[in-house]
């Protein structure tokens, strides 16, 4: 699998314990309501000092920050990008900054089948089964237009990170299915119609899930995501050849049985002539010999019972 360049940086900004500056958050916010009450009576300085105080404390209430395990936030100052913050716990930061919030846990997807034309041009339904997470948040949020990806979500509704993480599932399922169909374009369904050491769909299995997991990588390393693992779940032929097919392959399996079973009728054969002559059982010139082959081929080959016809004469 290919090596993704990391356009992400760690944050290294101020960033200070949450619950240290937590106190003083709640001190300011009961000083700028009390001057605020106070000023009513007595002063309008008194207010506008408390007014003051109460926009301060909001704005240190901005910069408050939680970060759970395998989460990160991409910090930016005035579209400035700043670094990725990953550090687990309840933090402050300059809440001029602005953050997004991304997940890193892996997701799963679990394409329905599609339908696609192998090598040779038969049509076949392919699903695959893909386990990825984000990797470079840089590229996920800026080489990318997630609101795009998100097909008709409102631009507020992608601050959530369960509806950012949503438009890159679609972007995923998107990128899954043209690789899908790449992979499945360069391979024959099964070996009927190709060579018998060709690779194929239906006998190829790790190779042809590595080539899918080359693909996707390919594919989704503009969005920073890697690919954990990737395989085809689902395959069969297209409905409207799958009976002709399942025809084919009876008559194939039905050859081969044959094949099987005349070439243990012959060495039955050959051994019975030669047990006979070398014996001294009976003495069988050429015509006899080829009358108990035929009769013996026919005994040991036929599909039904055979009932055979005992000769009493000389």
């Amino acid at each position: 699998m290919m090596i993704m360049e990391n356009k992400e940086v760690n944050f290294v900004g101020m960033s200070i314990n949450g619950f240290v500056v937590l106190p003083v958050f709640f001190v300011l916010l009961a000083i700028s309501i009390y001057l605020f009450v106070m000023g009513i009576d007595t002063s309008d300085a008194l207010s506008v000092t408390g007014s003051v105080l109460f926009v301060l404390d909001l704005i240190l209430l901005a910069g408050f920050v939680q970060i759970e395990p395998n989460e990160a936030r991409v910090m930016m100052f005035f579209g400035k990008y700043k670094g990725t913050f990953k550090k687990v716990g309840f933090h402050w930061v300059n809440p001029f900054i602005t953050t997004k919030k991304l997940s890193l846990r892996a997701r799963n997807l679990n394409a329905d089948p599609i339908k696609v034309n192998d090598k040779v041009g038969n049509p076949v339904m392919i699903g695959l089964v893909l386990v990825w997470r984000l990797r470079d948040t840089y590229k996920a949020i800026f080489e990318i237009d997630s609101q795009t990806m998100a097909h008709g979500m409102q631009g507020e509704a992608l601050k959530n990170v369960n509806s950012i993480m949503r438009a890159f599932e679609n972007f995923v399922m998107i990128q899954s299915e043209a690789a899908l169909r790449q992979v499945a374009g360069q391979y024959a369904y099964d070996s009927n119609e190709v060579d018998k050491d060709e690779i194929t769909l239906r006998d190829g299995d790790e190779s042809v899930n590595k080539e899918l997991e080359t693909k996707l990588a390919e594919r989704l390393q503009m969005a920073g995501i890697e690919v954990v693992e990737a395989r085809i779940n689902y395959l069969a032929y297209a409905p409207e050849i799958a009976a002709v097919m399942l025809r084919r392959q009876q008559a194939d399996a039905v050859i081969m049985a044959r094949e099987k079973i005349v070439e243990g009728a012959v060495s039955m054969v050959k051994m019975a002539v030669d047990r006979l002559s070398s014996d001294q059982v009976v003495h069988l010139d050429d015509e006899k010999k080829a009358a108990m082959v035929s009769n013996l081929m026919v005994v040991l080959c036929s599909d039904d019972t055979v009932h055979p016809v005992v000769n009493t004469g000389n």
